[in-house]
């Protein structure tokens, strides 16, 4: 009776710990590469997670222009993430080469992924 009132708390503690994994919503990738955010321009659902990545042979940031997040001087290879909580339009830029823009349209956390 012990093994299996064991085997039972293991199968809840298993279940618990894999349930909130499969809820999250998957990480969307843009790429920086020859002084471009790739896409430029990114639907999301809210609480999905971005994630830059400079590929690009110099450095480059990511800057939100109202100020929601902020990258550290991303050499080549480093990435930056960022999940965006709340429906909303996100515009970014480079802070070492302001032409480099794009935007995140976060909508509502209801129905499919994201779109580019």
């Amino acid at each position: 009776m012990r093994i299996v009132l064991m085997a039972i708390a293991l199968g809840a503690a298993v279940a618990c710990a894999i349930a909130p994994l499969a809820a999250q919503t998957p990480a969307v990738a843009v790429v920086i590469d020859n002084f471009v955010f790739n896409p430029e321009r990114l639907t999301v659902k809210a609480g999905t997670t971005v994630i830059w990545t400079n590929r690009d042979d110099i450095p480059h940031t990511v800057v939100a222009k109202a100020r929601e997040f902020k990258s550290k001087v991303m050499d080549t290879d480093e990435s930056f993430s960022f999940t965006f909580p709340a429906p909303g339009e996100y515009s970014y830029f480079c802070s070492l080469h302001p032409h480099m823009t794009g935007t995140i349209l976060v909508e509502a956390a209801t129905g499919g992924g994201a779109t580019q």
